[in-house]
């Protein structure tokens, strides 16, 4: 049975995790938290990133 999206950000928080979005840009760094829209925060040691969820195409580990 394959795991729920929400499931698979679940495992992935505290981790580094790359961020492709709909316009192909990218950004990485450690995956801090996220809600129920899949909207994400992610921290890169200097700077906080807060990426809305409906730009996201792929997040890879």
């Amino acid at each position: 049975m394959s795991e729920r999206p929400l499931d698979v950000l679940e495992a992935s928080v505290g981790q580094d995790v790359t961020v492709r979005l709909k316009d192909g840009e990218e950004y990485a760094g450690q995956l801090a938290g996220y809600d129920q829209h899949m909207n994400l925060v992610l921290d890169d040691g200097e700077d906080t990133t807060i990426i809305r969820g409906d730009n996201v195409v792929s997040i890879i580990p």
